[in-house]
């Protein structure tokens, strides 16, 4: 088994691409997490304003 460093630096971009790639799921499944709990509360309008 050979080591060579520079087959590092070219699998780089492929590296970066699924990092980009599994951030973009987390994130579209925070979104849709929040929006279904702004969704299903029940009678709040929104503003946390009650002195």
């Amino acid at each position: 088994m050979n080591f060579e460093p520079m087959n590092f630096i070219t699998n780089l971009p492929y590296m970066v691409k699924g990092m980009l790639g599994i951030a973009v799921v987390i994130l579209i499944i925070i979104g849709i997490t929040m929006l279904v709990d702004h969704i299903s509360r029940p009678g709040e309008t929104g503003s946390d304003e009650s002195n």
